[in-house]
This record gives structure tokens, C-alpha cells and sequence, in this order.
């Protein structure tokens, strides 16, 4: 097995050990199983998640423009507007993209 080593200072190193002990695990395995995580490697692990956090948030978010969309077609709009000029500003709206 190959080795690594890193640098870690005394408050991230004191956390390692709280969640290794409290897994019932040694430091270095908790690394491992946080790094695979991390990577995907785990199907239930830390992307999946996140897909399931992001998922939530877009039917609510579709939900709620539905029902502003219905009651104030122009409220919607200018929402729209501001959600991408905040996405551009961010550089999460690819500029060729955005006809709107």
C-alpha cells in the first residue's frame, strides 16, 4: 500500500481523531473513507447528498415560480433577471448561453 504524508494543524488533526474514534476507526481509515466519499466512490456518500440537497432545492424553487409566475407574470421576469445577472456575476451562467 502506498504511503502519504500530509501536514495538518492541532485543530483539523484534533477533529480527525474525535470523528476517527467516534467511527470506531483509526485516523488513517477515516481519511481513506472520507477521501472516497469525497470522490464519488461512495454511491450514498458525500456527492450523493448533495445531489439529493440540490435536487430539493430545484423542485422547490420550480414550485414557487410556478405559483409567482401565475400570480405576477412581471414579479417572475424581473426575478429571472436578477438570478441570472447574480449567476453571470458568479461565473455560473455561461455568457453564450444567456439569450435572456
Amino acid at each position: 500500500m502506498a504511503r502519504i504524508t500530509i501536514r495538518l494543524d492541532d485543530g483539523l488533526y484534533d477533529r480527525v481523531l474525535d470523528f476517527a474514534r467516534a467511527g470506531g476507526s483509526t485516523p488513517s481509515a477515516y481519511i481513506r473513507d472520507v477521501l472516497e466519499r469525497f470522490q464519488g466512490a461512495d454511491p450514498s456518500g458525500y456527492h450523493a447528498r448533495f445531489d439529493e440537497l440540490h435536487a430539493t432545492a430545484i423542485q422547490t424553487l420550480a414550485i414557487l415560480a410556478k405559483s409567482v409566475g401565475k400570480r405576477s407574470p412581471e414579479t417572475l421576469e424581473e426575478g429571472l433577471g436578477e438570478a441570472r445577472r447574480l449567476l453571470r456575476d458568479r461565473g455560473l451562467l455561461d455568457p453564450e448561453q444567456d439569450r435572456a
